[in-house]
């Protein structure tokens, strides 16, 4: 072991140039990887962290329409101290020439916050409003022009502006909202009489125990004893859920990015460590003469990698260590929540122990043929018929991928994703390695060609020694991996350009009251004469009970079922409303008055397992409606209108307290005329502008397409690495054809010919091959991972191909010019 060691370190201290590649492959698989995995875990952690100030408290209880009743409350308030606050949407004006602007308003009782420090920027006129006065964000105050001591309007009612809010506590858990926040006590809310039957608002009591460990008991204990009342609960332990799903989700999705630049790198692992070896055919060959046995030659090597890889696999731990703190410092405040800086060893632990396993996978067949091939044959012939792996190799072979399958499946937290998409890379480098063979085969059969050039370089892919299947291998994965990038790309860029579609209304009223329908109608028309209108009853409502089974005795919920987190906007129908398709059951008809019969979004029921003649009950203020699914629908959720997952029959749910939501479509100049009339007829009436939404949802898109690059980036690097690696595996073999031809009379161009039409045939093989495979991989990724419209630009691909061909060329060519320029009689006695 000590000679062993000895020469290893000397042969690396002399030559170990040769291992940069494979150094390279691993840091940058490791540093995705790890990047990835500590910026997910520091998120994640954070939220854990703060989960009783995102919550308010240690459990939440939202209901909608409604506040709580006197026993409700009191029910509360033995549990704990309590505080409530009452939000909604609302439009806050200047009483100036700058158009009203939407705002999340909230009513905020003598407790709130009970946990936690609400804070106004300095120069407030009080620490908190009181009756009728009001805080806003410093976007609200910027968009209208306001500052502190000014006089603003919600609804009719005039407030005192009496500062800006610097910090609110329990902000993240309030989720996704449409407008910056406005805060007004409880009697300030009263003032604007926004509250009326039918408004659309919710109802939330945060509750502190003296003991938080008892928080999941006290809240089942408290729902079970109101259990048709319509209230949902969460728990400081899940605050801002939906956020930490989202967290989890994209990392995940970036996971599986650095899965795949991990697996490419491999390839280049495996053909940078066959080129290295191969280089050390004297070596090899010299040290078994001199008595050297396999085992000797297997560590002395075996250490030079082992010491190389720790290198590059240290050196990317290193990066993707300091990913949250660079992440943080660059764009922190683009993410959703600031990342907890802290060292995270589960992600990195995981990130060195499959880049190791990738490492001994693709690195074991080169040992096992420089241990294995007789020192005689290596002095004499660097040609010689390979063997086959042994059976003990192929044995450890398939116990590291077991291994790597094992814990990248284990470590994920969608494992039936992973597990689909590791066997998907394995199948892919299994069908690109029986292509190469593939083409070898094809090769050796065509009819020699009367042209030189064309003959040799077709003799090149079926030689002996020919690298023919590593470079398939290794150019499809790269090409395919440019052209799903490609994709991915230009629908994230797509999506972002064409975010808000032509038929898409400007504008959604809520808060619009039956009796003020004409009026609202009347003052839209006065703005814009053309403008058409859409009206639907509407009220909020959840999902209690699926079959009979009340939804929170079920122990978790179904994958994607959406529809049963928290409460949703419902309404009523006697006919099958504009852009939706009925594709399961049959609509009711338009005169129906029977028992309540219910329609759901088709992919909605699919997920709950819900079918034709099944049960649904949906609690509306406090009150249990069962209902049976008679039709299932397909909604056009990309036009923007008013579209509704639940839809019920009318008769029975009529009775309900509600309101109308309205869409308005006009021309976009006629926008401010709108907000101004609808404003002074109907002050109450808030106006949601479309653009907005969209213009917050392209933020999103943004931000993942960021993201997407960034970690793509690495893989691109990881693919240039593997075109490298491939070329020199062959550049031994490519220097002594190319010296034997230069004897032969051969000139520089013919030779340099010959071998960049043989990697001409191979990329245009691969060209289709890989159109198929990375197209195909990024529609996946589009429409099942990001849910958009799938919308390639053709031309970007064929550009991505075009680059990548010539880079390959480019490679190819540049591995042979250094045997050109050297002495024939010198090369050939170095070869």
């Amino acid at each position: 072991m000590s000679i062993a060691w000895r020469l290893a370190l000397r042969d690396l201290r002399r030559g170990g140039r040769g291992l940069v590649l494979l150094m390279a492959c691993l840091f940058l698989g490791t540093a995705a990887l790890a990047g990835i995995g500590s910026l997910a875990a520091s998120m994640i952690s954070a939220l854990d962290a703060n989960g009783r100030q995102i919550l308010g408290g240690d459990i939440e209880f939202t209901v909608s329409q409604r506040r709580a009743t006197v026993a409700e409350l009191a029910a509360f308030a033995k549990a704990g101290r309590v505080s409530e606050t009452v939000s909604m949407r609302a439009m806050l004006s200047s009483g100036r020439n700058t158009p009203a602007m939407l705002v999340d308003l909230r009513g905020t009782d003598t407790a709130w916050p009970l946990v936690g420090r609400f804070r106004l920027a300095a120069g407030a006129l009080a620490p908190r409003p009181h009756d009728r006065e009001i805080a806003i964000a410093a976007a609200a105050a910027d968009r209208l022009g306001v500052k502190t001591g000014d006089s603003v309007r919600v609804g009719t009612t005039p407030l005192r502006v009496i500062g800006i809010i610097a910090e609110e506590p329990d902000r993240l858990g309030a989720g996704f909202t449409l407008g910056p926040p406005a805060l007004v006590d409880l009697k300030g809310l009263d003032a604007t009489a926004l509250v009326q039957p039918g408004s659309l608002y919710e109802s939330r009591y945060r509750v502190v125990l003296n003991n938080p460990a008892e928080a999941t008991r006290v809240r089942d204990q408290l729902l079970g004893r109101f259990p048709s009342a319509g209230w949902s609960a969460r728990t400081s332990d899940s605050a801002a859920g939906g956020l930490r799903r989202g967290i989890d989700q994209f990392g995940q999705f970036l996971m599986l990015v650095g899965l795949a630049a991990l697996a490419i790198a491999g390839v280049g692992v495996g053909s940078g460590v066959a080129a290295y070896l191969a280089g050390k055919t004297r070596i090899i060959a010299t040290l078994k003469v001199l008595g050297a046995t396999s085992r000797t030659i297997a560590i002395v090597f075996l250490a030079q990698l082992g010491m190389v890889a720790a290198a590059g696999i240290g050196g990317g731990l290193l990066v993707g260590a300091a990913v949250p703190w660079l992440i943080s410092g660059v764009v922190g405040a683009a993410l959703p929540v600031p990342p907890r800086l802290a060292f995270y060893p589960v992600p990195l632990a995981t990130s060195a122990v499959l880049a190791l396993l990738v490492a001994l996978l693709f690195a074991l067949p080169a040992l096992a043929r420089a241990r294995d091939v007789p020192a005689a044959t290596l002095l004499r012939d660097a040609l010689a018929t390979r063997r086959r792996p042994s059976a003990l190799v192929l044995g450890i072979m398939v116990l590291l991928v077991a291994a790597l399958v094992g814990l990248a499946v284990l470590t994920a937290s969608n494992r039936l994703l992973a597990l689909g998409f590791v066997g998907a890379v394995t199948a892919l480098i299994v069908l690109l390695w029986l292509l190469g063979l593939a083409i070898r085969f094809v090769a050796a059969s065509l009819p020699r060609s009367r042209r030189p050039l064309v003959r040799l370089a077709i003799a090149n892919l079926h030689r002996p020694g020919a690298q023919t299947d590593r470079l398939v291998v290794a150019l499809g994965l790269g090409f395919s991996l440019f052209v799903a990038l490609a994709v991915i790309d230009a629908s994230l860029a797509s999506e972002l350009r064409n975010a808000a579609p032509a038929k898409a209304p400007r504008f959604f009223a809520i808060d619009l009251q039956s009796e003020d329908n004409a009026v609202f109608a009347n003052a839209v028309k006065v703005a814009a004469p053309a403008a058409k209108i859409e009206t639907l009853p509407s009220l909020r409502g959840s999902i209690v009970a699926l079959r009979g089974q009340r939804v929170a005795d079920m122990k978790t919920l179904p994958e994607g079922a959406w529809i049963l987190r928290g409460d949703r906007t419902i309404t009523w129908s006697a006919t099958l409303p504009p852009r939706n398709v009925v594709v399961a059951g049959k609509w009711w008809p338009s005169n129906y008055r029977g028992p309540p019969l219910v329609s759901l979004e088709d992919k909605a029921a699919t997920s709950l397992g819900l079918k034709i003649g099944d049960t649904i009950t949906v609690s509306v203020l406090g009150v249990d409606v069962p209902a049976r699914i008679a039709a299932l629908r397909t909604i056009d959720w990309g036009g923007l209108g008013l579209n509704f997952a639940i839809v019920f029959s009318p008769g029975y749910i009529e009775e309900a307290p509600h309101g109308l939501l309205a869409s308005v479509y006009a021309e976009p100049a006629r926008d401010g005329a709108i907000m101004r009339s609808v404003g002074t007829a109907l002050p109450s009436v808030t106006l949601i502008r479309v653009g907005d939404v969209i213009g917050q949802l392209g933020a999103v898109l943004g931000q993942i397409a960021l993201a997407v690059r960034a970690a793509a980036a690495v893989t691109v690097a990881a693919g240039i690495a593997v075109l490298i690696g491939a070329v020199a595996a062959s550049a031994r073999a490519r220097r002594y054809d190319a010296i034997i031809l230069k004897l032969l009379g051969g000139s520089r161009r013919q030779v340099l010919g010959a071998q960049a039409l043989e990697y001409a045939m191979l990329a245009t093989i691969l060209v289709s091959v890989a159109l198929a495979i990375g197209a195909g991989a990024g529609w996946y990724v589009v429409t099942h991972v990001f849910s958009i419209a799938w919308a390639p630009r053709w031309d970007t691909v064929a550009a991505t191909l075009a680059i990548a061909v010539a880079i390959t060329l480019g490679m190819g060519i540049a591995g042979s010019i250094p045997a050109l320029r050297a002495r024939p009689a010198a090369a050939l006695r170095d070869l």
